[in-house]
């Protein structure tokens, strides 16, 4: 899959902002602390933003290019990808239909709520073990309706999604950051896979950190590299995969100490707003990096803010 090749839809109005963490690393420990950016995906206007949109820019239009008028996708109740997806669904003037896993809210919130608003299909099944049954029959019965549904994976984690990323890398390069660490919250892999992707093929020497929600980092990894291995010129990467699954505490999108200090500490220094399931996690993973000296005091580390600030109004 090459990014010249691939269909693309447009739903980012343009680059998003990168912006110094002046505050915070002040808090840390000013002059002895690396330089600390933000990569503001939060500030996608789109469908109240996030690293979905950029993978959506191209999953979407490849389900266009194949003549489809209803997309179908699965997530977790408070899913920002199912969100983003109904959102670009909506735009486009295509039928969504959201498989999600969890029980029926008695009062729809946040992205819940957005779903809804969106007009997406919602069907709900017990548990994450009955995705592959609940797509595999939501397809045949879309199909026997005489629709044309395209199945997007979980997260769009997948190289045409992935190249999302390759693109935002570049969109990186553009704005003139070239920095020596990115650290990100990760899960289904696929933005991980288009930094890394997009680290080697535009020439950016980063160490790129994935900051696990759910998964065990070898599983993590593994997707990762079956992604990047499916991009054209990385048919055999072999390259550096990190990824720490050590802040995920009790379990998917429950807070913990660090995550809860994460969200204050972002929201009173820089008013950046970040969730517990996912970029509070990886914020306060940084932010424990920082204070054990893992950085040296001249480098630049930047986070990759991968939005979710949706999901503090559940």
């Amino acid at each position: 899959m090459s990014i010249e090749d691939a269909p693309r839809i447009q739903l980012l109005a343009g680059p998003t902002p990168v912006e110094e963490m002046s505050r915070l690393r002040a808090v840390l420990g000013g002059r002895g602390v690396p330089r600390l950016l933000v990569k503001r995906d939060d500030a996608i206007s789109f469908g109240f933003g996030g690293n979905k949109v950029r993978k959506l820019e191209f999953a979407l239009a490849e389900a266009m290019a194949r003549g489809a008028d209803t997309i179908v996708t699965l997530g977790g109740v408070q899913s920002n990808h199912a969100r983003a997806t109904a959102a670009a669904a909506a735009k486009m003037g295509l039928k969504c239909v959201l498989i999600i896993n969890g029980s029926p809210p008695e009062r729809p919130t946040a992205n819940a709520l957005l779903d809804r608003l969106l007009g997406a299909e919602i069907e709900y099944i017990s548990s994450r073990d009955e995705r592959a049954e609940a797509s595999e029959r939501v397809m045949t019965r879309l199909a026997r309706s005489g629709r044309t549904p395209f199945l997007i994976p979980l997260g769009a984690s997948t190289a045409v999604g992935a190249l999302g990323f390759v693109n935002a890398v570049g969109e990186l390069v553009v704005q003139g950051i070239r920095p020596d660490v990115i650290v990100h919250a990760c899960s289904s892999g696929g933005t991980q896979a288009g930094l890394v992707a997009g680290a080697a093929l535009h020439g950016l020497n980063a160490r790129i950190i994935g900051v696990s929600a759910d998964d065990p980092a070898p599983d993590v990894v593994a997707t990762v590299r079956r992604i990047v291995r499916d991009l054209d010129g990385l048919e055999s990467f072999d390259g550096e995969v990190e990824v720490d699954d050590t802040r995920v505490g009790d379990g998917y999108g429950i807070p913990t100490d660090a995550s809860r200090e994460a969200q204050q500490l972002l929201a009173r220094t820089e008013a950046l707003f970040v969730d517990h399931t996912y970029t509070a996690k990886a914020a306060g993973a940084l932010i424990s990096y920082v204070r054990e000296k893992r950085f040296a005091s001249d480098q630049t580390v930047l986070f990759w803010h991968t939005g979710g600030q949706v999901g503090i109004f559940a």
